[in-house]
């Protein structure tokens, strides 16, 4: 009798086991799979603007598994030329559709607008008046400010624990005064993290 009692008592503790041991492999499974996939909010530094002295923040917003629309604002911290003018700043909304198997990840393909404010040196008031020796010529220095449309095309990575990485090109062509540039960039390697 005291056999079958402690055989009877080894299965059950067996079963209790094993059925805890899938629960938890299962519920192990399903956060592992949940992080970094679940959130719609990413917060991305473009470390390529970065380096160049125009650091440019993005935050992107997924509206579904597949697309999301998103800010990026660069601010100019020197005086010196990026990308050939001196761009004091970009903001740039964009729409972005991913190709990828898990929610905004891999291929992507983005439509956006922009507002770039740059200066320009004014050449034509050096033209019709003469300037004493030691003349701030800063003072010619024009701001612009134009609103243009561009595209580009990416790759999205995304490791586990919701931490992103992004490689991007593309180009935009600004709309407005034809004495200033003409286009601006639209590239990146960014780092970032899904919430």
């Amino acid at each position: 009798m005291k056999k079958q009692i402690l055989f009877i008592l080894f299965i059950g503790v067996s079963l209790v086991s094993f059925a805890q041991t899938d629960s938890i492999s299962k519920s192990v499974k399903a956060k592992s799979e949940a992080i970094g996939h679940g959130g719609n909010n990413e917060i991305k530094i473009n470390l390529l603007y970065t380096v160049i002295g125009l650091p440019e923040v993005s935050y992107e917003r997924l509206l579904e598994d597949n697309m999301g629309i998103g800010i990026s604002v660069a601010i100019n911290l020197t005086d010196e030329d990026v990308f050939g003018s001196r761009l004091n700043y970009i903001i740039a909304p964009h729409y972005r559709l991913y190709f990828g198997a898990k929610k905004a990840n891999g291929f992507f393909i983005e439509g956006g607008a922009a507002v770039v404010s740059y200066k320009e040196f004014d050449y034509s008031s050096l033209a019709y008046t003469s300037y004493p020796a030691g003349y701030d010529y800063s003072e010619l220095n024009k701001n612009y400010t134009n609103f243009g449309l561009g595209a580009a095309v990416g790759a999205k990575f995304l490791t586990r624990n919701g931490f992103t990485g992004e490689v991007y090109g593309g180009i935009g062509r600004l709309l407005g005064n034809s004495n200033a540039i003409e286009a601006y960039p639209r590239i990146g390697i960014t780092i970032g993290k899904r919430f």
